[in-house]
């Protein structure tokens, strides 16, 4: 699945295309694993509300603020956003039961996106019968 981000830091919720996926798979029941290739973004599932997607984003860069001395910086001024997505990691298994994604009421799965604006591709594979 291909998505194209907007911002440097943003929270896209792609849960509507992981959905469609699964239910092109045919799949009643298994797992769901979605990850990202990339090493400046991540993956999280979590509620989307806009005050708690900005809580989000302001918690992530008061923990690891831009342009803090970090070695990385030498080579792509970007260290930040490794280090952000380190702290979420880079997927997510979600259980799939009669062919829906087990995910809570307010649950939304993210692409969160620490280095962009970019072309970014997610891995979503669904495993079971």
């Amino acid at each position: 699945m291909q998505v194209q981000t907007e911002k440097r830091i943003e929270l896209i919720d792609i849960t509507g295309s992981v959905r469609k996926y699964l239910a092109d798979s045919r799949i009643e029941n298994g797992i769901c694993v979605i990850s990202t290739k990339h090493t400046t973004t991540s993956i999280m599932v979590n509620e989307n509300e806009q005050g708690l997607v900005s809580d989000i984003m302001q918690l992530l860069e008061k923990l690891v603020p831009a342009h803090a001395g970090y070695l990385h910086d030498r080579i792509d001024n970007n260290a930040d956003a490794h280090l952000k997505a380190t702290l979420l990691g880079s997927s997510e298994t979600i259980p799939v039961v009669n062919g829906e994604l087990l995910l809570g009421t307010w649950q939304s799965i993210f692409l969160a996106e620490f280095d962009g604006p970019r072309a970014r591709e997610i891995n979503v594979t669904v495993i079971g019968k």
